[in-house]
């Protein structure tokens, strides 16, 4: 923005009455040399034909490869990258409404997958604001993401608690006062790193520290076999969900929660000890995947 732009936007904010937003610009790098371990990350977008994994497929795959600290600091983009993709079918109405990619855009195209790979590597994490689609949507073309760490940006940053009232890309990004030229991936994944360098509203923290302590620690799946069905109102209230593939229904705890929720199902839901219930063990490695969700359809 240029100065007079600036002064006017610093008027008007400084009434109280108006908030301004300001075009987000890509980092590229803090300008200052590491003091501590550093490690490579992938920010990563994919734009698709539809919600299924198993069925739709990638049209469009951003990634902004990048150095970041032990600290969560950002330090410099080390690379990027965005390429579209034809698929086997026509693009429906309703994607090219919310992307803007069209039939036209993608004809003869193709992704190449020896850069994606090369790009993934050295790769010590990958981050995608709905990991739990986007990783799925990866494996089934890269089989190299299978092999990586990863970690959600929507879902493992407590943005709720920090003050934020939403959890989408646009609107945290609001915020922080910036916006962008969403739903294309490259600009996705520009816009995601701008929002991982921020420090929180609460704690001050890195956004990008918090994600990653979170996403090291180990989850444990939860799974209330055999729990009566007029119990079910009771465990959607708590945030189970359903398996289809199990018939089951399951929640996903930080480890140090899982005696509280054993409590919570003996004396709720079965009226006994239940320390026999399966439990699945998950990390970075495996959280997200087609391996232990396969029978969930992102949302």
């Amino acid at each position: 923005m240029s100065q007079p732009l600036d002064s006017i936007a610093a008027v008007l904010e400084g009434t109280g009455e108006y908030r301004v937003l300001r075009r987000l610009s890509p980092i590229t790098g803090c300008g200052d040399a590491p003091d501590e371990p550093t490690f490579i990350g992938l920010a990563l977008d994919t734009e698709t034909t539809g919600l299924d994994p198993m069925v739709d497929e990638v049209i469009e795959l951003g990634i902004v490869k990048f150095e970041y600290g032990a600290s969560g600091r950002i330090y410099r983009v080390l690379d990027t990258f965005n390429q579209l993709q034809q698929p086997s079918r026509p693009i429906p109405p309703e994607v090219t409404r919310l992307t803007g990619i069209t039939d036209a855009d993608v004809a003869g195209r193709t992704i190449d997958d020896t850069a994606v790979e090369a790009l993934a590597a050295d790769a010590a994490v990958v981050i995608a604001h709905n990991a739990l689609f986007d990783r799925q949507m990866c494996e089934r073309r890269w089989p190299i993401f299978a092999e990586r760490n990863w970690a959600c940006s929507c879902h493992q940053v407590p943005w709720r608690v920090e003050g934020h009232e939403g959890q989408k890309l646009g609107y945290l990004l609001n915020d922080f006062g910036c916006f962008h030229a969403g739903h294309r991936a490259i600009d996705d994944c520009h816009a995601l790193l701008v929002l991982l360098s921020q420090p929180l509203r609460s704690s001050g923290r890195l956004a990008l520290a918090c994600l990653l302590e979170t996403a090291r620690k180990p989850t444990v799946r939860l799974w209330a076999k055999g729990s009566p069905i007029e119990t079910k109102d009771l465990l959607k209230a708590r945030s189970y969900r359903w398996s289809g593939r199990r018939r089951c229904w399951y929640i996903d705890l930080d480890e140090d929660q899982l005696e509280v929720e054993r409590t919570f199902l003996g004396q709720q839901i079965y009226g006994r000890p239940v320390s026999d219930l399966p439990a699945d063990r998950f990390t970075a490695r495996d959280r997200f995947s087609m391996r232990t969700n396969p029978e969930i359809a992102a949302v």
